[in-house]
């Protein structure tokens, strides 16, 4: 199941969320938006991000540890 992290530039927050992709081997199967792309998305993340959603449209937000993004991305799979 493919993950999409919500993020923009300059967010440190959102770094480490994404280091935690590359930790878990996790961001292989994943993307990221940034939410300065897309008003709506803008609307919805503007003070949520980091925030991870599958494709089901569940959202794990921040803050998440290794283990919380590995068993969101379980989930429904």
């Amino acid at each position: 199941m493919s993950l999409t992290l919500f993020s923009t530039d300059g967010c440190h927050l959102c770094e480490q969320a994404w280091q935690l992709f590359e930790q878990t081997g996790l961001d292989a199967n994943a993307e990221i938006k940034d939410i300065i792309d897309n008003e709506q998305w803008l609307e919805a993340y503007r003070i949520r991000i980091p925030v991870v959603q599958r494709a089901d449209g569940a959202e794990l937000d921040w803050p998440f540890t290794a283990d919380q993004l590995i068993a969101f991305n379980q989930e429904n799979s």
